[in-house]
């Protein structure tokens, strides 16, 4: 059993005994109760922590923990009806205000216990650095000033970490050019407000990321969807997009794009470049994998920012999928008067990022613990990859693509045309295994009917393994 496991279990039998107290009665002592449940005194602290959340215990340092105040029967709701016509309102020159963030929030559900996770994004707790991270945030706080404002660009030193690290040993990138933000889809955000007009088009790839997609939605932008093969965005097709838009910008993943796991060819990454500044765009790198190459893959190629001295290239570089679900830091880079006002629109939102975030963040990367975490990981999702590869293989050859990714963390699987992959994922998950449905990766009609699985959020190899036995299960109806 988990820690986290352990947690909720305890705080369920601790929530079922309540009854048996009278409000401002007190509990067992922490000690009584480790010794009762047979667990360790963090987990009775923390399923204390979550009853205290839940307002039904109050706990009062040296004194001990006591049921709280009976609440009152909550009241009727109110007529809320009136809101359906004041979220409708148009704006955006006449565009749907709403904004579909189903495939955001799928690959944001947390799984049961009892479901086999092939959906998430984020690294399973057993791969994620966490001594590491609370070593760093130990060591953060020791700082002086770690808890004073930070400059509304980021901190110096971390700036100056990013630009060496996006721009390569060259230096093509100084500090002046990063600006510190709140994670990859904060910079995303920020990057299309700041640089398309509500109601412009925006260029993506097709598939795309969701989360960009959701972005450009909430921003009132068009998105025009330009398709995606096995080396990358077709840069005849993108071409043609900008000659028939007059965008100012196109979003790609160039390295192990999400979900398909191409890499962007060579030639094809002069090509973007060159055609982008031709058409007066921008091009928007998401290079969320950067991180995550695996063992057995070859180099990758730098950024495309790192060969960009005219400013056509905004880069969005995170630290999240590689440690935590929570280290929410990350940096964009840009040049000229566009750093100027992605400054100003994040500014706007949120002043910057918390200076504790990111002294800890500063201290991880500047730690031993940093390179062997990114080793351990390259080599943890190398080894999932193929595990992963192999069953597929043994059970539904048929799925799997041409190339199969060196990096990333997930799969995309081609279905029988004509199956509905919605329906499929669902069907996957009564059959207690979370997958992702291809439909919300599509801008336009989907080609094609895909699911995409992912690797890296399964406890171990025999989980990941019976998670696509399952998957092969339900596809066999």
């Amino acid at each position: 059993m988990t820690e986290r496991s352990s947690v909720a279990e305890l705080a369920a039998i601790l929530r079922a005994e309540l009854n048996r107290y009278y409000p401002h009665e007190k509990l067992p002592s922490s000690r009584a109760l480790v010794e009762r449940h047979q667990v360790s005194p963090v987990t009775v602290s923390r399923a204390i922590g979550t009853l205290v959340a839940e307002g039904l215990v109050v706990s009062r340092p040296g004194a001990g923990v006591f049921r709280a105040e009976r609440r009152a029967a909550p009241a009727q709701p109110g007529d809320l009806s009136w809101q359906e016509l004041a979220l409708s309102a148009e704006t955006f020159g006449g565009q749907d205000r709403r904004t579909d963030a189903s495939g955001v929030l799928g690959s944001l559900a947390m799984q049961p216990a009892d479901v086999l996770d092939l959906n998430s994004g984020y690294l399973h707790p057993s791969l994620q650095p966490e001594r590491a991270l609370a070593a760093a945030l130990a060591r953060a706080g020791r700082r002086p000033g770690a808890w004073g404002r930070p400059p509304v660009e980021g901190l110096t030193e971390l700036r100056a970490w990013f630009a060496r690290e996006i721009g390569g040993p060259d230096g093509t990138l100084s500090t002046s050019d990063v600006l510190i933000t709140a994670g990859g889809q904060g910079a995303l955000s920020t990057a299309l407000r700041s640089l398309v007009a509500p109601g412009a088009p925006v260029l993506v790839e097709s598939p795309s990321y969701p989360g960009t997609l959701a972005v450009a939605q909430a921003a009132g932008l068009r998105t025009v969807p330009v398709p995606v093969d096995q080396d990358g965005v077709r840069t005849d097709l993108l071409a043609e997009a900008f000659a028939a838009t007059r965008a100012r910008a196109f979003v790609c993943q160039p390295l192990f794009h999400n979900p398909t796991g191409t890499v962007l060819s060579t030639e094809r990454r002069r090509e973007v470049l060159r055609i982008a500044r031709a058409a007066g765009a921008f091009v928007v790198e998401d290079d969320f994998a950067r991180l995550l190459v695996h063992a057995d893959s070859p180099p990758p190629a730098p950024a495309l920012a790192a060969d960009d001295p005219d400013g056509v290239v905004v880069h969005v570089r995170s630290l999240t999928k590689a440690t935590s679900p929570s280290l929410r830091v990350g940096a964009l880079t840009a040049r000229g008067p566009a750093f100027e006002r992605l400054r100003a629109v994040q500014a706007v939102d949120s002043f910057f990022v918390p200076r504790p975030l990111q002294e800890s963040a500063l201290e991880l990367v500047g730690s031993p613990a940093w390179a062997r975490q990114l080793r351990d990981i390259s080599a943890a999702l190398a080894e999932r990859r193929r595990a992963a590869v192999d069953a597929l293989a043994r059970l539904r050859p048929e799925v799997l693509g041409e190339r199969i990714p060196s990096g990333g963390y997930h799969l995309w699987l081609r279905l029988v045309d004509g199956t509905d992959d919605r329906e499929l994922a669902a069907a996957a998950r009564r059959h207690g295994v979370a997958v992702t449905p291809g439909r919300p990766y599509f801008a336009a009609e989907p080609p094609a009917p895909h699911l995409r699985i992912s690797y890296a959020a399964c406890r171990n190899l025999a989980d990941l393994v019976e998670g696509v036995t399952r998957l092969a299960r339900t596809m066999d109806g």
